[in-house]
């Protein structure tokens, strides 16, 4: 599947992989940073954004659709950097291709199962009535008796697109359907561990990148350097932007 690309700037190329319920202009914050020193490709990933729906979604299926957009694109080797489900993505497409990856970032995620479910998520998304003249507003009314947490709701409503017909811009079906697949991890049968450089960016208080994973990142990543982030949660590059960018900056630059 070839997905729906943003680009901005000039000079290497650099991908960027957002996370669950986002899009590419979710990490536009990245994109205006990278985009004075490199020809920044920020990536709707399938059944996000812009990009087509598909009824299979794991993180195989998932690394195939950003090679062939690669492809298409006539990119052959890239910087690439993924957050969350989008981190997933990258270290998938490293170690099922290897030649196409110059250096990886992951940011705040790895490669083991998660416990996490969102399936709550999509079901509170798909309750809301998409009548006509629907408000912000009122969809964010609707959806707080499941999701209490107001940061957690505007993220979630940054995918409805209001107007005389209100639509969602993700797929929540197909997202809902897969929903143990994105939390889920499974190395590519065969794959060898990535040896190129490998950056894991993690939140110091986010759980998803606990101590004890990084045995399981280092297995399969064995050049990898984690470094955690003070002050920053799950979404650290929202946490602490400027931290962020100064680590990856230091990163890809090497």
């Amino acid at each position: 599947m070839k997905l729906n690309v943003s680009e901005a700037g000039d000079g290497p190329p650099l991908v960027l992989l957002h996370g669950l319920f986002g899009a590419a202009r979710n990490l536009g914050v990245l994109t205006r940073a990278f985009s004075a020193h490199y020809r920044v490709f920020a990536l709707d990933l399938r059944n996000h954004g812009d990009s087509p729906r598909g009824p299979e979604m794991n993180y195989a299926v998932m690394a195939r659709d950003v090679a062939e957009t690669l492809s298409s694109l006539g990119l052959s080797r890239v910087r690439l950097c993924g957050h969350s489900m989008g981190g997933k993505t990258a270290m998938m497409l490293a170690l099922q291709s290897p030649d196409l990856v110059e250096r990886l970032a992951v940011m705040d995620i790895a490669p083991v199962s998660y416990e996490h479910d969102y399936s709550g998520f999509v079901e509170a998304m798909q309750a809301i009535p998409l009548t006509p003249g629907l408000s912000r507003g009122e969809a964010d009314q609707a959806l707080a008796a499941s999701v209490k947490a107001p940061p957690m709701r505007a993220f979630l409503l940054n995918n409805l697109v209001l107007g005389s017909a209100p639509r969602w811009r993700v797929g929540l079906e197909e997202i809902g359907a897969n929903m143990s697949n994105l939390f889920r991890w499974d190395d590519p049968p065969g794959a060898a561990p990535y040896d190129g450089p490998a950056l894991f960016l993690c939140g110091a208080e986010s759980d998803y990148v606990r101590p004890e994973y990084d045995s399981a990142i280092r297995q399969r990543f064995p050049r990898a350097e984690i470094t955690r982030v003070p002050g920053a949660a799950h979404w650290l590059h929202a946490d602490k932007p400027e931290q962020v960018i100064a680590a990856l900056q230091e990163f890809f630059a090497a």
